[in-house]
């Protein structure tokens, strides 16, 4: 008997992972193991440049190919490569090659990496800056954490961006969803088939070590991207608001705040008097956590689920932080830490676990429980694999089942063809 062929999978990134700089790339490095792990061939192709902390996708055996926007060559690109699976990371490169992959690998698998609903994150930045608009000095911010789904789908309907992602949603075969809040939010209000839509969550396994203990650790830790806008907000609230507040009751409390690309508006923030120290990039993220002991996390707005959070229950460091910060991650499960609404409740929560041993371990235990109940490799790794190799095997069918997406593909695809042509050909003048 012969062997089946490898299955071979081509990635468009909207850039180059950096599993160490975000989430987002953590996660894709999730989903790149989890086809490698099956024996699948894996090229990862992108149009941005390369950043200072990309992963050495060639080490793990993945081949890496630069490719540019507008321009013909990803046409003979593709049509030679002949992918069985193509996975757009973010809907922005669906949008730009969706196209061209129809057009000259028809049969492919289409699968879109959404990462997290960026119209959602969208819609609630702008609703933090209306309600600090008419209240620029608000302490408590529980109307922006407690909205219904539908108050969620009020605030995107109208949007071009809600139009464009969702769009991509329809026009792809399958869309791995990293928050089931966001699935719930795409079938309930906006009417997405759920057979459209895949939970994909982070993939980690708790540690079989034990974690470092409370009388070990000191400090607080914040960590995040800095080009990612909500944590940038989280930074300026807790530099202006929360540690202030906690500093009162602790004087002599350091928080330190780790981020990739730290902008000078963040260095300048950095102040040793105030215990307030911006320490730039971590080398190693687990490390620095598993030295904290308590991590804040106060965002006001955003979307997807916390890398961040997830890494302090592997860490087992305790969390503090909102109901923004905590949806998606705890599916009614005791939260490893506190969640608070107002920068006066997070500072008390975090004073309070900061200063309680008992209170602080069984946080730290809760984290361990929880990493165990939602977020295993062993389980989501093969699920996702399963869910593609049976859309692969139904593809003709699940297709004619999604008019909707044939029909926004035949209208977008044209005309996002006739533009790329017409840029292509400026270019060429140029």
């Amino acid at each position: 008997m012969k062997n089946q062929p490898a299955t071979h999978v081509l990635v468009i990134g909207y850039v180059w992972p950096e599993p160490r700089s975000s989430a987002a790339g953590g996660h894709m490095m999730q989903i790149l193991e989890s086809f490698l792990t099956q024996g699948w061939e894996i090229t990862f192709s992108s149009p941005a440049a390369i950043g200072e902390h990309k992963a050495d996708l060639a080490a793990l055996g993945i081949r890496e190919c630069t490719i540019e926007l507008n321009n013909s060559s990803f046409d003979e690109f593709i049509h030679e490569l002949a992918p069985d699976i193509v996975l757009f990371d973010r809907f922005m490169m669906e949008e730009q090659f969706g196209w061209r992959v129809e057009k000259h690998c028809p049969d492919a698998l289409r699968v879109l990496e959404t990462s997290d609903l960026q119209s959602l994150r969208d819609a609630r930045h702008q609703r933090l800056k209306d309600f600090l608009k008419h209240s620029p000095q608000a302490d408590d911010f529980s109307p922006l954490f407690a909205p219904a789904l539908e108050e969620e789908f009020q605030l995107m309907a109208d949007t071009d961006l809600a139009k464009r992602e969702i769009a991509a949603i329809y026009r792809c075969d399958i869309s791995l969803m990293i928050s089931d809040v966001e699935i719930q939010l795409l079938t309930e209000h906006f009417k997405v088939p759920a057979a459209l839509l895949h939970w994909c969550p982070l993939m980690v396994d708790p540690p079989a070590e034990a974690f470092t203990p409370y009388d070990d650790r000191a400090h607080f830790l914040s960590i995040g991207n800095f080009r990612h806008a909500p944590n940038w907000d989280a930074v300026l609230w807790m530099k202006n608001s929360v540690w202030p507040l906690i500093r009162q009751r602790l004087p002599g409390a350091q928080l330190h705040v780790y981020g990739a690309y730290t902008p000078p508006k963040a260095t300048a923030l950095h102040n040793p008097a105030q215990g307030f120290h911006v320490m730039n990039w971590a080398e190693d993220a687990l490390q620095v956590m598993s030295a904290a002991r308590i991590c804040l996390a106060p965002l006001r707005f955003g979307a997807g689920i916390k890398g961040k959070l997830a890494d302090g229950m592997l860490c087992g460091t305790p969390s503090v932080t909102t109901p923004i910060g905590a949806e998606g991650m705890g599916d009614e499960q005791p939260w490893p830490g506190a969640i608070a609404h107002s920068a006066t409740a997070l500072a008390a929560a975090a004073v309070a676990l900061y200063e309680d041993p008992q209170a602080w371990t069984m946080a730290q235990q809760r984290g361990r429980e929880l990493l165990a109940q939602r977020y295993t490799t062993h389980i989501h790794g093969p699920a996702l694999v399963e869910r593609l190799q049976h859309c692969r095997d139904e593809l003709a069918q699940h297709r004619r089942n999604n008019f909707t997406g044939s029909m926004l593909r035949h209208h977008l695809h044209k005309s996002t063809q006739y533009m790329a042509q017409w840029i292509e050909a400026k270019n060429r003048v140029l």
